[in-house]
């Protein structure tokens, strides 16, 4: 998929070095309290998270004072294909936490210094549906003057009904790094006034634990969580990049028509610019029995997982 770290664009407007650390957090009772963000990455962006033997992620743990988390390789945020990455800690030893990886993508993407125009970057925060009013605040109020303050642009996804049970929504933020470091440090320390966001620190970490649509065991064995919805319609909806889709498909649709035979599942691909709620991601519709979604599923994850190793390597 269409890295949110890489997805970038530069403006005149937006030109202005780097001449301070992220802004300390407002002190107040909620500071010193453990909380938590989490965050969509790329496959290839984890890997430099992670470093070499686990180097990187030990020395950015150690030099913020904050729990960094990843998905396992395969486990996906629902109708993409990226790696959920958890921060947990203070505010300010995730903001030490967040300053150090955000940069350290920057880095990875070997942008060279243009007219000291500073790249426009996007990070996508994964929110409890729940704690996003706190977020918008009334009439929008909140939201507007975090955009007022940060400068950074920042838009909630709707909730997507693609997924049975799934609570949460993406915070897209698109800026510069300290712009996008003010917006986080804005967002979460309203989070931190909400006693229900505090309470899902402790939910299941990895969604393919919660959600048949992201089990990718080849037996099906995963997908022993039932839900009405998929029962009656026996259709799941995920999300593939758009730089992807062509080895979905295949030359001369190859690809398709194998996974289908193979699995015994319909699969269906929205046309070019209709996209999953929130993401650059094209829709990938795949209908049949249980097995044979969980089969076609498989295949298709394996092809994109695939192309996003070759990268790494």
């Amino acid at each position: 998929m269409e890295s949110t770290e890489s997805s970038y664009m530069s403006s005149p407007e937006a030109a202005r070095k780097r001449s301070s650390p992220p802004p300390k957090s407002p002190t107040s009772e909620n500071t010193e309290k453990p909380t938590y963000i989490r965050f969509l990455v790329s496959n290839t962006s984890a890997g430099s998270v992670i470093g070499k033997g686990g180097s990187t992620i030990t020395e950015f743990q150690s030099k913020s004072g904050a729990r960094i988390q990843l998905s396992r390789n395969h486990e996906f945020f629902p109708g993409t294909s990226d790696r959920i990455i958890m921060v947990s800690g203070t505010i300010d030893d995730i903001l030490k936490a967040m300053d150090l990886i955000l940069e350290n993508f920057l880095n990875e993407l070997n942008i060279e210094d243009n007219n000291d125009v500073e790249p426009r970057t996007k990070v996508r925060l994964v929110v409890p549906n729940s704690s996003c009013g706190s977020i918008i605040g009334k009439g929008g109020a909140t939201i507007k003057s975090f955009i007022e303050d940060s400068q950074a642009g920042i838009k909630i996804s709707p909730q997507d009904n693609n997924f049975y049970g799934l609570n949460d929504r993406l915070v897209t933020l698109t800026g510069t790094l300290d712009e996008q470091m003010r917006a986080i440090d804005l967002i979460l320390s309203k989070l931190c006034e909400d006693s229900h966001y505090s309470q899902a620190m402790h939910a299941p970490f990895s969604y393919a634990a919660t959600y048949n649509s992201m089990s990718y065991a080849p037996t099906g064995a995963g997908g022993k969580f039932q839900n009405h919805k998929e029962d009656h319609s026996n259709s799941v909806t995920i999300g593939v990049s758009d730089e992807h889709i062509g080895l979905v498909l295949g030359r001369g649709g190859r690809n398709i028509t194998e996974i289908s035979q193979v699995s015994g599942a319909r699969i269906k691909i929205s046309d070019k610019g209709d996209f999953m709620s929130g993401t650059t991601d094209r829709k990938v519709t795949i209908t049949g029995s249980q097995r044979a979604i969980h089969q076609a599923e498989s295949m298709i994850m394996q092809k994109v997982a695939y192309a996003t190793e070759r990268v790494m390597d």
